[in-house]
């Protein structure tokens, strides 16, 4: 049974701040700094940039956290570490906007997310609409931009940009610093185990630059989240809910299963076998349909089906390498598929 949250009615000027992740994001940095010029504290964390990210963000007017080189980065320790930060320099905070250095903050967010949060206790996270700033710049910048088009109202999970309440992080234990990605849903998973709610607006929240423009950008993005989905999953597997239980599963049978069955059944079928891939244009068509009830023109849902079918297949390979690397005890590497910013 669900425990109800613990938490004290919200004052008109509750002290709010924002965390700002990143590592050698260039101008995309200097935008979102300047996006949260109206904050009263603001912390960047910084992965161990090369482009001068540090002293842009002090120039800022940001207190700037460097990791320790010697530990291992990961988005979820950087965000701790920015939080810790900003308790110290305001005991009383009472929201954080997470936001990573590749994203701006849209104007006016600020206010209908505050509005929610303090109308409404029981809400620990609320996030709005994330766009990509480039989304016609490639495929793959438009394949994020459809992602991100979620629906409103109340949400399982948040991504890297949301306003939190900051007393409720703390009180999980703030986000999970082993993960080396899928910490934004693993902590909702523990908030709404709590007893608090995730809550998506139809507002404006910010702007990301995506910057993927290659195949193999998209593919190592993919890897990364078939891996996110296996170490979530073998993290919560002994816990009611299924926690991404059907997606592992789905990534199995479409990425690895399915494939490696028609290839192997080949021989003995003379090639009859192949009439299975079949199957995957069923899969698209399911995807299309449910891409264009979220509001999406055709042409984006075609795209985005196709690639969601394609990525059934690197989401099982980041699934398989995952409880590889955990057979034989090695900690799993960041997977970075960006280009670096200039």
């Amino acid at each position: 049974m669900l425990r109800e949250p613990k938490v004290v009615s919200p004052v008109d000027r509750e002290p709010t701040g924002a965390v700002v992740i990143g590592r050698n994001e260039g101008e995309s940095l200097r935008r979102c700094l300047a996006s949260l010029a109206g904050v009263s504290h603001l912390v960047y964390v910084d992965s161990g940039s090369t482009d001068g990210s540090v002293a842009w963000a002090r120039e800022h007017g940001a207190v700037v956290v460097e990791l320790d080189l010697a530990q291992p980065f990961s988005a979820a320790r950087a965000r701790n570490e920015g939080l810790s930060r900003l308790r110290e320099l305001e005991p009383g905070l009472a929201f954080v906007q997470f936001i990573d250095g590749d994203c701006e903050l849209a104007p006016g967010w600020l206010e209908p997310a505050l509005a929610k949060l303090r109308s409404d206790p029981s809400v620990a996270v609320v996030c709005g609409r994330r766009r990509e700033r480039q989304p016609e710049a490639s495929r793959y910048n438009r394949l994020c931009d459809i992602e991100w088009n979620a629906p409103v109202g109340e949400a399982t999970e948040c991504g890297g940009d949301a306003l939190m309440r900051a007393g409720a992080v703390q009180a999980v234990g703030g986000f999970n610093a082993e993960l080396i990605a899928g910490e934004e849903p693993d902590l909702c998973l523990r908030l709404r185990q709590r007893g608090y709610r995730i809550w998506r607006i139809d507002a404006e929240m910010t702007l990301h630059d995506a910057n993927i423009t290659r195949l193999g950008q998209w593919f190592r993005r993919t890897v990364r989240s078939g891996h996110a989905y296996a170490e979530g999953f073998a993290l919560h597997r002994h816990e009611p809910g299924g926690y991404w239980r059907r997606q592992v599963r789905s990534n199995l049978v479409w990425g690895a299963l399915l494939p490696a069955t028609t290839l192997g059944l080949v021989p003995p079928t003379a090639g009859g076998s192949l009439v299975l891939l079949f199957a995957y244009g069923w899969l698209g068509f399911r995807v299309f349909n449910a891409t264009r009830r979220r509001g999406e023109p055709v042409d984006r849902a075609r795209l985005y089906a196709l690639y969601c079918v394609l990525g059934k297949i690197p989401s099982a390979y980041g699934q398989i390498r995952y409880w590889l690397g955990r057979a034989f005890g090695r900690r799993s590497a960041l997977i970075e598929y960006k280009r670096t910013a200039t």
